[in-house]
């Protein structure tokens, strides 16, 4: 009597397995089937397919070359009440790439209408006997006025005009002193050797075109799946599915993987096509890590639009709300301002932005070169954000399909 219970369990043994095969066999059918169903519907949408190709070539070139992080031919107006050879060699500073100097005025008020106006961004103001003092070693002053309405291109012409107006006040005081700067070469003195790493160049290109990058795929991550769902809820057939042996798991995930190789193809397009092929932005580190890491981070921000899908009841609402939720990733990303400059309630606000981790693995990789091992806290901390936005989502999604 006791072999024939081992005969039994060692006849099931095979059995169970096969039982196991079998569910897995059609458990795959079916993601394969709806994940082709999901992407046949995308196929269906036209303006959705023109939006897609618009944001991942087009949008991505005009952000690439159309944003300037540096001063770049401010236009500039000159009020020489001196007009002596010390005032004409300190105008003659202010020239291209920084300043085009677009003429000058007879007063001094003539210049600040022409900034009220916006003709001008910056006016230079050297007043009179401005040569006289410098050669008998009293100290002068120069006036320049700017436009500072957009704060970082006045910043950045303020501190480019004190640049040279202080090396042409220190050349005429060494000068003065009998001494000259190839004199001043010999003296002991400290230099500031500066070394650029990554973007030699620093083709501010490279950053905004990548920045864009990572910028349309978190949108589309979030958008895609919640306005997948949100048709399904609008068109009546999220019933017909449910009446089907799928379970809600089952009816998520392909919505999720169609959606994720929409954006995994756009971003091929764009790296190969735009940064590539347009901005030359070198590919320093692998590939498949950093394809890799944006289909996790695909699958992490798309848990995201899961929930907003769940709150939205049609897709005008689903839009706004994936906006809403767009923008403080963005900004709490420290794509645009960098955390050492945000206040401490911010910077640690900036660790439920799974944006931030992927900003900092997709340059890591992309400029870098760097591999898993310098980029593991970064995956990790995608990994557990997508983690607890899933279980958020599937059990706000439960709750939906009871």
């Amino acid at each position: 009597m006791n072999g024939n219970p081992g005969r039994k369990r060692h006849g099931d043994s095979p059995g169970r397995a096969s039982i196991l095969t079998g569910r897995m066999t059609v458990w795959l059918a079916r993601l394969r089937v709806m994940t082709m169903k999901e992407l046949l519907q995308f196929s269906r949408d036209g303006a959705l397919i023109l939006f897609m190709l618009y944001a991942f070539t087009l949008d991505i070139y005009l952000a690439g070359s159309g944003v300037r992080l540096e001063l770049s031919n401010a236009v500039t107006v000159l009020h020489d009440a001196d007009r002596s050879f010390s005032s004409r060699e300190l105008a003659a500073r202010f020239r291209p790439p920084s300043f085009e100097v677009a003429g000058a005025v007879r007063r001094g008020s003539e210049g600040i209408r022409m900034l009220d106006r916006g003709e001008a961004m910056v006016v230079i103001d050297i007043p009179p006997r401005f040569e006289e003092s410098l050669r008998s070693g009293m100290p002068t002053s120069v006036q320049v006025q700017v436009d500072a309405s957009n704060s970082v291109l006045g910043t950045f012409a303020a501190g480019t005009s004190t640049q040279i107006v202080s090396r042409f006040g220190l050349e005429t005081a060494l000068e003065h002193l009998g001494l000259s700067v190839d004199q001043m070469e010999h003296m002991p003195r400290i230099q500031d050797a500066h070394r650029v790493w990554f973007n030699p160049n620093q083709d501010n290109r490279w950053f905004m075109s990548i920045a864009e990058l990572l910028n349309i795929v978190t949108l589309f991550a979030m958008l895609l799946p919640a306005c997948a769902m949100v048709r399904e809820r609008e068109k009546g057939t999220i019933e017909q599915l449910l009446v089907t042996p799928l379970t809600p798991f089952q009816i998520l995930v392909p919505k999720v993987l169609a959606m994720a190789m929409v954006i995994l193809a756009g971003t091929g397009l764009s790296l190969f096509g735009v940064l590539k092929g347009c901005f030359g932005v070198p590919v320093k580190g692998s590939l498949t890590l950093y394809f890799g890491i944006t289909l996790l981070y695909i699958l992490c921000t798309a848990a995201l639009g899961l929930v907003i899908s769940t709150i939205a009841r049609n897709l005008a609402q689903a839009g706004m709300l994936t906006i809403i939720t767009y923008g403080p990733m963005i900004f709490l990303s420290g794509a645009w301002t960098p955390p050492e400059a945000m206040p401490e309630p911010l910077r640690l606000m900036m660790l439920l932005s799974p944006l931030h981790y992927y900003i900092d693995a997709s340059f890591g990789i992309l400029l870098k070169g760097a591999g898993l091992s310098l980029l593991w806290d970064s995956v990790l901390g995608i990994a557990v954000l997508g983690a607890l936005l899933y279980g958020l989502s599937i059990w706000r999604l439960r709750g939906q399909f009871r």
